[in-house]
């Protein structure tokens, strides 16, 4: 290559690049205010972003990517915990975790209702920016170290419900971020060790209040109905006795998908 071609080479390389990247660029400010989601940005919503800096929450929290990275990233927190389990985790973290036994504690930040309400407004709407499919996978929000997890490879591409429903379980669902599946260990929610002998025993309990007739459907009922039957004891629960898991799984999350989660929990014996 002589120094005349290797000139225009460069030369025009650069011409073509930079106008790719005025291109996008230009594309970028075109969209963002549909990929954002806009119109969405309510009242609330501005307050919330106004307490997430007053409190300084980004010194911690990551979103987007964006921020410090000493505590779980909160991009799809609102989908993954629920508005309930959230407003009583800001108004009393330690209620949730213990410094002695997971190693952290978020500081009870004295956070109004009015305040924790405005934040969680926020933080759904964060959570609903159009991020053209970045990150590859889904950043699910960390709980307690699991132990003990039964050796099943989770894929969602398996001709095996199992399979598929282990990996969901892990993965896009993101059950495993307030279930742990070791006897003893409780994260957020119960444990699910032994879940499909202890749904059995459920049924058979007086207390029982759903319509559930067998473990199975005791499975799917927890996954789609959580406040049919709300488990008592540890913070499973809100003042007024909604349950703190999420109950938009009937929306989220396919037919199939449910049926593949029934399948790997009627697993843990």
């Amino acid at each position: 290559m002589t120094k005349a071609t290797t000139r225009r080479f460069f030369f025009g390389g650069t011409i073509v690049f930079t106008a790719v990247f005025i291109a996008m660029t230009i594309h970028t400010h075109m969209t963002i205010a549909e990929r954002t989601h806009a119109d969405r940005l309510t009242e609330e919503v501005v307050r919330g972003l106004h307490v997430w800096g007053r409190y300084n929450c980004e010194n911690c929290h990551t979103l987007l990517g964006e921020g410090a990275y000493y505590a779980p990233d909160l991009t799809q927190i609102v989908a993954q915990r629920g508005r309930p389990y959230l407003t009583a985790f800001m108004a009393d973290p330690s209620k949730f975790y213990s410094e002695e036994r997971d190693g952290r504690l978020m500081p009870t930040l004295g956070l109004s209702d009015p305040e924790i309400q405005e934040v969680i407004s926020f933080l759904e709407w964060v959570g609903g920016i159009d991020t053209n499919g970045w990150p590859p996978r889904p950043i699910l929000v960390s709980g307690a170290a699991p132990r003990g997890m039964p050796y099943v490879e989770g894929s969602l591409t398996s001709d095996d419900a199992v399979t598929r429903g282990k990996a969901l379980f892990d993965g896009a669902a993101a059950c495993a971020t307030c279930h742990s599946r070791t006897q003893g260990l409780t994260q957020i929610g119960p444990t699910l060790a032994g879940i499909a002998t202890t749904a059995a025993d459920r049924l058979a309990d007086p207390a029982y209040r759903g319509a559930a007739k067998t473990a199975e459907e005791y499975l799917r009922e927890s996954i789609l109905k959580p406040n049919a039957h709300v488990v008592t004891g540890g913070t499973y629960a809100a003042p007024d006795g909604t349950s703190l898991m999420p109950s938009t799984y009937d929306r989220t999350l396919e037919p199939d998908a449910v049926d593949d989660l029934v399948a790997y929990l009627a697993t843990l014996q």
